[in-house]
């Protein structure tokens, strides 16, 4: 039997999430779903003891595998997961659940409409953003003002890490990155605006996409300097930018 979907989940030191069982969240939610799922569990070159704990997990549960990769950063970690996967349709989600799985409920519906990406967004009418301070709003306002002037035009939320996608855009996109691709090397936790990349792809390859406002909480966490990341990400626009004027995605661009 065909898979219909697949959940992927990068990882990279996650203890501490781990400890908070969102692993059983996801299973216990999967579990009940009509359809059929797999969980694919991609880490990121974790150095705790967090890629132990995931093959523990896996081995206990149907329907879960781990793919360890070298420690390359969110994206690579990301795009090894969605390529492993084998789901009609895939999606990635935080290892934090700041998105609850839950929250696929309001993507999957716009499968019937043609949709091949989909992605949950925090800034549409309707979303719940829980707990985020002032200041991190505001930022991600900023962001994706400057990411519609330069990249995405009519997407309000590109970063949010809630998206789904069909096997076909899994398969013709992620191959695709540049800025952040398999073969960057990374020694943080800095994540980038692989998203924008990606969403720039989908949108100069004509694949439609839908943004659909979700559920998100704000989690806590030491990865995150704001000022530092936000230049970074500018930076990356710029980077996406240049490689659209320097022929680095071929001839789709319309920018």
């Amino acid at each position: 039997m065909n898979t219909y979907l697949s959940v992927v989940v990068p990882s990279y030191n996650e203890e501490k999430n781990l400890e908070r069982g969102v692993l059983e969240e996801l299973i216990e939610y999967l579990g009940k779903q009509t359809y059929s799922w797999e969980l694919i569990l991609s880490d990121d070159g974790s150095t705790d003891s967090t890629l132990k704990q995931l093959k523990a997990f896996a081995q206990k549960h149907k329907f879960v595998r781990v793919v360890d990769n070298p420690h390359k950063g969110k994206a690579a970690t990301v795009t090894a997961g969605m390529l492993a996967a084998q789901g009609e349709w895939r999606l990635f989600t935080d290892f934090d659940q700041s998105t609850p799985i839950s929250e696929v409920e309001k993507l999957l519906p716009y499968i019937k409409q043609g949709y091949q990406v989909i992605i949950g967004s925090r800034e549409m009418m309707g979303a719940v953003r829980s707990s985020e301070p002032w200041y991190r709003h505001l930022m991600g306002r900023v962001f994706n003002l400057v990411v519609q002037m330069f990249t995405v035009p009519g997407l309000l939320d590109t970063q949010c890490g809630f998206k789904l996608f069909s096997a076909a855009a899994t398969e013709q996109l992620f191959p695709k990155l540049r800025i952040y691709g398999t073969q960057t090397v990374r020694h943080d936790a800095f994540t980038g605006a692989f998203d924008v990349e990606l969403l720039y792809l989908a949108f100069i390859n004509k694949i439609p996409i839908r943004e659909v406002p979700i559920f998100w909480q704000h989690h806590e966490t030491d990865r995150v300097s704001p000022i530092k990341d936000s230049l970074r990400m500018f930076r990356d626009i710029l980077r996406i930018r240049l490689g659209v004027w320097t022929g680095k995605y071929q001839d789709h661009d319309r920018a």
